[in-house]
């Protein structure tokens, strides 16, 4: 079922990127630190979907010491696993198992022609980020290339950089305050001042700098007696996607 996406030769790429034709990046997250007024901040919990084996969406903004919804659309199993993230080191945030709907066919997880998409029981868990840390990332124990990422903030003032990769942040209250902009593949959270009058729109933009070394939290390992490579050359055509590098 998961082989439904590939890159023809039997391997799922993970789009660490979306990168619109000017080179903006998508799914950036953008947010204003230090403001302590201005409009209510109403957080209804956020929904991460297992979809075609794969986390959607690629980012969530998420309020800390609140809960997010994981639902299994897909009629495998997966197993959940979020950690902190920062330089202090990684730190378990949950590791449970996502159930998949019981209507699914029985035989559907190895049918490369199944598409019907059912939601199990949803998986309802509280993220409570420490010392400071702000970033978390979910993956899949039982497929690597699963991976999503969430960021942390504790006011309205944020906004996802769209598929140009920009943004708008509305209503913010005059004063001077921290731009946050981050990515999970920046290799920091860049940090700006800005000060914001009344009626003024203010412009900023960012270079985000890629991080070095391993990107994904995993990574695959060749195995030199059995691997694909033992199906010679043939192309294992996916059934839902192409991917293309």
């Amino acid at each position: 079922y998961c082989g439904r996406i590939s890159n023809g030769k039997g391997f799922r790429l993970l789009q660490e990127f979306t990168i619109g034709e000017y080179f903006g990046i998508k799914d950036v997250v953008v947010a204003l630190e230090g403001v302590e007024r201005g409009k209510p901040f109403p957080f209804e919990k956020e929904r991460i979907e297992a979809l075609d084996c794969q986390f959607k969406p690629f980012v969530t903004v998420v309020r800390d010491d609140r809960n997010v919804e994981i639902v299994n659309m897909d009629p495998v199993m997966h197993d959940i696993q979020a950690y902190q993230t920062s330089e202090l080191g990684p730190r378990v945030l949950w590791n449970v198992p996502l159930p998949m709907n019981a209507h699914h066919p029985s035989t559907a997880g190895m049918d490369a022609q199944y598409h019907k998409h059912l939601a199990g029981t949803p998986v309802v868990e509280t993220v409570h980020l420490t010392k400071g840390r702000r970033v978390f990332v979910m993956q899949c124990g039982f497929h690597a290339f699963m991976e999503s990422w969430g960021f942390a903030v504790d006011n309205p003032y944020y906004a996802l950089t769209d598929g140009e990769g920009k943004f708008e942040i509305k209503d913010v209250p005059p004063g001077k305050y921290n731009l946050v902009i981050w990515h999970p593949q920046s290799r920091h959270i860049i940090e700006q001042q800005v000060t914001i009058a009344a009626k003024e729109t203010v412009t900023a933009n960012a270079e985000l700098v890629p991080r070095e070394g391993a990107r994904a939290g995993m990574e695959a390992v060749e195995n030199p007696r059995f691997g694909l490579g033992m199906l010679g050359t043939r192309e294992i055509k996916p059934t839902l996607e192409l991917q293309k590098p």
